[in-house]
């Protein structure tokens, strides 16, 4: 976790007072499986084999196996990274996995065993000040990297032979952006800007990867997490400080993003994700160690709270797997992952 613009005097307040009653949600439904020291993010690689966890406290990432009827978590090894890792992303090839290290301003570039799931590090690049998020573009030809602490988008080439990456033109963002994401159709990118309490949009030049800014847009009190559903249609928003999820419409020519109801979320919300079949939306939320769910309204994108299900302590990050099954919290403080199933029909999580 970005530790001085991500965690307030208020959250650090809020986390030694669930300590001292006994409170955060340490028990989780659904089951956990290890990680490393304040473990930040996970990916889990298309063919739905393997997950790899950043653990921002022990500099390195573990590797999974992914049980493909319960989706258990099982400990393979764990690789080495660069200074405190925040966030990790697997090629839509499954062949090569990067991850963001904020402490040592650099992105890490592993090949993947395909077989076992084994990380082979290849060549670290510079990255900007403070990489804090990283994705991967769907046709897997370009990597790009928020950085907080130069307001900035990264844009690197993959090679996609070796999986090395070229660095390209960064581009701005508004103040400290927290998360990138990237559209299903690779035309256009989306940044949350935790220092400027909005959403930038930008569109990608598909046969450079050069990002076009277009014109950005107002979010909640520091926008920590940002994501774009299945069909490309709709986008949310988590926003730590005002206990809520944005909701947009994405203009399908242009990208452009138009605001709908936000809704309220737990405390500090700090990740949001859409399940595969795009009919549900999670949201981690960190000061109360619980996940919201939504029901999506697959016609205007509006959300419906549906239920709220206890994580482990600090839930700081969430993703799905390629199935659409499973679910995955990362426990900050609890130092595991939760898993859980979900519910097809409802979204519920078990």
């Amino acid at each position: 976790m970005k530790r001085e613009l991500r965690l307030s005097f208020l959250a650090f307040f809020l986390m030694a007072t669930l300590t001292a009653c006994g409170g955060g949600g340490g028990d989780s439904s659904g089951t956990v499986a290890p990680a490393g020291n304040s473990p930040s993010a996970i990916a889990v690689d298309p063919s739905g084999k393997f997950a790899y966890v950043t653990n921002w406290g022990s500099n390195s990432i573990s590797v999974y196996t992914v049980n493909a009827t319960t989706g258990a978590l099982a400990v393979v090894t764990t690789a080495a990274s660069g200074e405190n890792p925040t966030s990790v992303a697997v090629d839509p090839s499954g062949r090569f996995v990067y991850a963001a290290n904020w402490g040592s301003n650099s992105l890490s570039v592993y090949a993947v065993n395909t077989t076992t799931g084994a990380l082979t590090a290849g060549t670290a690049v510079a990255g900007g000040i403070k990489p804090t998020s990283i994705v991967v573009d769907p046709s897997g030809k370009f990597v790009y990297a928020a950085n907080e602490g130069d307001h900035t988008l990264s844009v690197y080439t993959i090679n996609t032979t070796t999986g090395a990456l070229t660095p390209g033109t960064a581009v701005a963002t508004g103040s400290s952006p927290a998360s990138v994401t990237v559209d299903p159709s690779g035309r256009f990118a989306y940044a949350a800007n935790w220092g400027s309490n909005s959403i930038s949009v930008y569109t990608i030049n598909t046969t450079t990867g050069t990002l076009l800014p277009g014109t950005a847009v107002t979010a909640g009190t520091n926008p920590n997490s940002v994501t774009v559903d299945p069909s490309g249609r709709f986008a949310y928003a988590a926003n730590w400080n005002s206990n809520e999820i944005s909701v947009y419409s994405i203009n399908a020519t242009t990208g452009a993003l138009t605001a709908g109801v936000a809704v309220a979320a737990g405390i500090n919300p700090s990740s949001v994700a859409v399940d595969r079949s795009g009919k549900f939306v999670y949201a981690a939320n960190w000061g109360s160690s619980g996940i919201s769910i939504y029901s999506l309204n697959t016609a205007t994108g509006a959300l419906t709270r549906s239920a709220t299900v206890a994580a482990g302590t600090n839930p700081i990050f969430l993703a799905t797997d390629p199935s659409g099954k499973f679910l995955y919290a990362i426990n900050e403080r609890d130092n595991n992952i939760s898993v859980f199933t979900i519910n097809p029909t409802t979204g519920i999580l078990q």
